[in-house]
């Protein structure tokens, strides 16, 4: 049985926290990067290149690279032969969670009820998804999710005879509605099957896939390539301005499901590509 320090889950979290919503991860600068040589529209390059240096800024100073820091989603992959040195995993969560918005001088976007919406004042509490696996590892993976891109976001139980062509009339419409509200270029997690609230949790965990990652179902990878070229052919751009780049990618995710559905889920991520995985 292995031991980990509760006090080094805080601490690992309370700084990831930070990092992720002040540090542009070198996958964010590369994105910016390619999509600043691809455009051939001088307003939106010029987009571009400011949206870079933003996050430039924000780096060099430690300053979050957008206002809004966002709701906290955690996916822990915990082995059943671990054990928790000195507390509870959830509470070092919240405590790590708390810690890194208040250290991090982080936005506070998150209230008590959704009716009486008085703030909670500490970003409490955090979204968690805890799947447990064999032995004495510990993942946990830190999101930060801004609500502009979470808004545009959409879920359709869909018949299983409206197939692959329905999956992208569904995905494109949504992107086309969105337009320039989630921040654009975005990022767009697709989940296919499961049921209901499983492809919703689908399309959350296709954001945090690392976006040069290439899948190992080559079908999947062609779906993904033919949506990107798709919404980006839709001219949304930098910011809404128009250009080649709508979406920095498409991630796709899927799972088995009833014969008599077809789940597909959309969550897009703005511009900011806000997570970082933590192995204990």
């Amino acid at each position: 049985m292995r031991r980990i320090s509760y006090n080094n889950i805080i601490n690992s979290i309370k700084d990831s926290v930070i990092e992720i919503n002040c540090i542009a991860s070198p996958e964010l600068l590369n994105k910016y990067n390619l999509a600043i040589n691809d455009e051939d529209n001088e307003l939106s390059k010029k987009v571009l290149e400011s949206l870079k240096e933003n996050a430039l800024i924000a780096k060099k100073k430690i300053i979050p690279i957008c206002q809004d820091t966002g709701t906290a989603v955690l996916f822990l992959e915990m082995g059943t032969d671990i054990v928790i040195d000195g507390g509870f995993i959830y509470d070092a969560i919240y405590e790590g969670v708390r810690l890194g918005y208040k250290e991090g001088y982080l936005r506070k976007s998150i209230v008590d009820n959704p009716i009486s919406r008085k703030n909670t004042g500490n970003n409490l509490p955090p979204i968690i998804h805890t799947k447990l696996v064999e032995g004495d590892s510990l993942k946990i993976i830190v999101l930060a999710k801004g609500a502009g891109s979470e808004n545009m976001s959409a879920i359709k139980m869909m018949a299983p005879s409206d197939g692959i062509e329905g999956i992208e009339k569904f995905v494109l419409e949504t992107v086309k509605n969105a337009g320039s509200n989630p921040c654009p270029p975005i990022t767009v997690g697709v989940g296919i099957g499961s049921n209901f609230e499983g492809v919703a949790l689908l399309a959350k965990k296709a954001l945090i896939k690392n976006l040069f990652d290439i899948p190992e179902d080559s079908n999947i990878r062609v779906i993904e390539l033919d949506l990107k070229n798709k919404l980006n052919g839709l001219n949304i751009g930098p910011q809404g301005f128009g250009g080649k780049t709508s979406v920095f990618d498409v991630a796709i995710l899927m799972e088995p499901c009833h014969i008599a559905s077809l789940p597909v889920a959309v969550n897009i991520n703005c511009h900011v590509i806000r997570h970082k995985e933590i192995i204990f």
